[in-house]
Formats: structure tokens, sequence, C-alpha cells
């Protein structure tokens, strides 16, 4: 036995221990019908449309890869606030999504449903149809008013693939500035 079928054979064997049931360009699917991306999205990044303290009505937009070998098409995402999710409120009902970044928007993306959860604020967007594999999708998530103090402020953003037991893959963190109101003047000088 050559060295690619014994590493084959030990392939074969590791993903029959951890209960995988298929392997392809398709998905990956374990036995108890749980389903992953082949490759998770990327976050590209986060950008506010305003960022001094106490603004009304910026938009913080989340910019992010789903590569052409992702296996699965995206269907959910959560963007969850760290620390003090209450500094900054949405209105979930003015969430957008669109093909392209924040600074070439494309084609608007339907929505399915946007939902918030009251204790952790974490925001949960459903797309009707799923995004393809191989775009590049931007949400944009209306905040009734930017935070108070000044700060970096952390979204951790999780993308799901469709299914009954699709698991959630972390991507990392937005991060949007927001700075002190006297701060944007001196920065802007």
């Amino acid at each position: 036995m050559n060295w690619r079928s014994r590493s084959a054979t030990a392939l074969a064997l590791s993903l029959s221990m951890v209960g995988l049931v298929g392997v392809s360009a398709q998905a990956v699917k374990l036995s108890n019908g749980t389903t992953y991306f082949v490759q998770p999205p990327r976050l590209e990044g986060a950008v506010a449309t305003q960022k001094s303290t106490r603004f009304w009505g910026s938009t913080y937009y989340f910019t992010l890869t789903l590569p052409a070998n992702a296996g699965e098409p995206l269907q959910k995402l959560v963007i969850s606030p760290q620390e003090a999710p209450d500094r900054v409120q949405f209105d979930v009902k003015q969430t957008e999504a669109f093909e392209g970044t924040f600074e070439r928007e494309g084609t608007k993306l339907p929505l399915q449903t946007v939902t918030q959860d009251s204790k952790t604020q974490a925001i949960t967007i459903t797309f009707d149809p799923a995004i393809a594999a191989g775009k590049t999708v931007t949400i944009g998530l209306y905040a009734n008013r930017n935070p108070d103090a000044g700060g970096a402020y952390l979204y951790g953003v999780t993308a799901f693939p469709p299914g009954e037991q699709a698991f959630g893959q972390f991507l990392g963190y937005g991060r949007i500035q927001i700075y002190d109101s006297g701060a944007t003047s001196l920065l802007l000088r």
C-alpha cells in the first residue's frame, strides 16, 4: 500500500469515527443530521454610517463573503452585541440586506424574518431564499441612536447553513468604533 492509499484510508477511517455520513463539494452532514459549511463564510468587516456618540439614526453594516466552496448556502445570521448589549437600540424592522459591500451596494436581498432577543439583544436575520455560495453580502442594522460613550463596540457574528440541525459557525467580531462628540470634530481637522 503506497502513502496515498494509506492517507485516503486514514481519512476515511477518521471521518467514519466522527460520524460523518457524507463529505462532498455539496455539504458536510453528520450522522445525527447536523449540517456544516464545508468552508465557512468570512466576516469582511463592519462600519457605521455615523460614528459620533448620541447620533440619531446610524446604520451599522456587516459585510461577509460566502466562498464558492462553502458547500451550503447561508440561511441565517446572528449578530450579538458583546458587553453592555443595551447601549445601542436597533429598529429591526428597518434591517436591510444586499449583495456587495457598503461602498458598492448591489441587489437587495429578501429577508424572511428579523428578530431580536429581549435579554441578549442578539439579532437573528433569516434569508429567503438562502444566499448562494460565492456571494458577498452586507447586512444593515439601523441604530436608533449611537451609544452615549465613545469606544470600540464588538458584535459577534455567527452564520448558519439551512437545515433543522444547522451548525452555527462563529465568524468573528464586527468592530464599530464610536467617538465622543468632541473627538470627531478633532479628527476632521
